[in-house]
């Protein structure tokens, strides 16, 4: 069994490594992170030259309850962007993580085109 759940998080880390080999977040374009949860889900914009986190945003800063999680996902793109903007960050590169792009991950890059991000 165990050895099953490790195979699982080497498979999803090679998933994501792919990913982040092609990436890389600058003060200019900082990255904008995505984890999704069961329960939620969790946004970062990361500049990578420095190493830390510029903005986050998660699923229960949103006002709205009773959104399906898709719906959830675009308002929570919309709202990563209105922070970024609040901070100075117009364009981005889009980091999809292990995730396919897809259902929830889609709907954040497109909540947050709305707003007046690029990517």
């Amino acid at each position: 069994m165990m050895n099953v759940i490790k195979k699982k998080k080497a498979r999803v880390a090679r998933r994501a490594g792919r990913v982040r080999a092609k990436i890389n977040g600058s003060t200019e374009r900082p990255r904008l992170s995505v984890f999704r949860s069961n329960r939620g889900m969790y946004l970062q914009l990361i500049d990578d030259a420095l190493g830390r986190t510029l903005v986050s945003a998660h699923a229960r800063e949103l006002k709205d309850k009773g959104l399906s999680k898709t719906e959830t996902a675009s308002s929570l793109g919309k709202l990563i962007a209105e922070k970024a903007m609040k901070a100075g960050v117009t364009a981005i590169v889009f980091d999809r993580g292990a995730y396919r792009y897809h259902g929830r991950v889609k709907a954040v890059a497109d909540g947050a085109r709305e707003q007046g991000l690029v990517f």
